[in-house]
């Protein structure tokens, strides 16, 4: 990381109840991502949180 570049490769997914998926945010660490997920999955609303973890090349 010598070019100043972050890596976050942790992803907060959330999917409404209409099936749509959205990313809520990016994190360094799954604990992190975990942890926001819980914190939104603790407000009672009918959405789904989960993480996940992108792979090298970008993708899930």
């Amino acid at each position: 990381m010598n070019d100043g570049t972050v890596i976050l490769p942790w992803l907060v997914i959330r999917q409404d109840d209409n099936g749509n998926r959205y990313r809520v945010g990016r994190y360094a660490t799954k604990a992190e991502a975990q942890r926001i997920a819980d914190s939104l999955d603790d407000r009672g609303k009918e959405q789904l949180y989960w993480v996940e973890r992108l792979n090298q090349n970008g993708a899930r």
